[in-house]
């Protein structure tokens, strides 16, 4: 999204309020969530050195392992002081997800880690995958992560909040209409049911989608230790959380629990 398309509080929030740099790092439930994501990553990416685009790559924390791994990596992003973090890492630039200047089928994978995220409207959505689609080459790996809908319920029960008025209200809101409006603790932002990121996936002209919980359904009990003082994870504890999201995979009704989702599709390859 280049910066006059995108959400004055969005472009706010992530240029003045929080580092997304060190978001994956910085808790257990973050850490869990870059891991699981680069397990199922590479499970589908292509061998090195393959060409990936990083469409809304944020600081480059996925681009900078994908470099290590040996991929060739272009990132995107609409925040510039993302995109001043990311070229560190790789070749990065101002960018919109709903209108990409890289040329048809150029790349071998396109991942959409974050866009989705921040687009509530439908047809906003749509784009962004299409365009993931366009650029890919036939055949190639489409990736795109959702913010699943229920986690909310989960998160704010951690924080030993839920039970109250105002935070009631403003979760049953995300329930209801699966955006939350960015008045209050995180900006605006869309929260994906798993059918539903399938089935966006599928509307663009991707096939083979398999969605995933990212982190499984056991995510809150790590960030539910780490409200309590003094206190953390231990490694049983992180190991079984991973545990329990890995033997969780086999079992679509068990996806409303994870946090994040992250779809996998293809785009046709042409064959008869």
């Amino acid at each position: 999204m280049s910066k006059s398309n995108l959400a004055p509080e969005i472009e706010h929030f992530y240029s003045q309020v929080v580092d997304e740099s060190a978001r994956l790092s910085m808790s257990a439930d973050g850490q869990l969530e870059l891991l699981r994501t680069q397990e199922i990553l590479r499970r589908f990416l292509p061998p090195p050195p393959a060409r990936i685009l990083d469409v809304g790559g944020g600081s480059g924390v996925h681009a900078q392992w994908l470099v290590a791994d040996g991929y060739q990596v272009d990132l995107i992003d609409p925040v510039a002081r993302h995109v001043e973090q990311a070229a560190k890492v790789c070749a990065a630039y101002l960018g919109d997800a709903r209108q990409l200047t890289a040329e048809d089928a150029s790349y071998d994978v396109v991942q959409v880690l974050g866009p989705l995220y921040h687009l509530p409207n439908p047809e906003d959505r749509q784009a962004a995958l299409s365009e993931a689609r366009r650029v890919v080459m036939p055949g190639g790996l489409v990736a795109a992560a959702a913010i699943n809908r229920y986690s909310p319920l989960f998160e704010h029960a951690t924080f030993a909040h839920l039970h109250t008025e105002r935070v009631q209200a403003s979760i049953s809101a995300i329930l209801r209409t699966a955006v939350h409006d960015g008045k209050h603790g995180f900006t605006l932002a869309y929260f994906h049911r798993a059918e539903e990121l399938a089935g966006e996936m599928h509307d663009a002209g991707l096939t083979d989608v398999e969605v995933f919980g990212v982190e499984g359904p056991a995510w809150s009990l790590l960030k539910a230790v780490e409200q309590q003082p003094g206190l953390g994870p231990s490694d049983d504890l992180f190991a079984s959380v991973l545990t329990a999201a890995r033997m969780a995979e086999p079992y679509p009704e068990l996806l409303a629990a994870s946090s994040h989702l992250l779809a996998i599709g293809r785009a046709p390859d042409g064959s008869p």
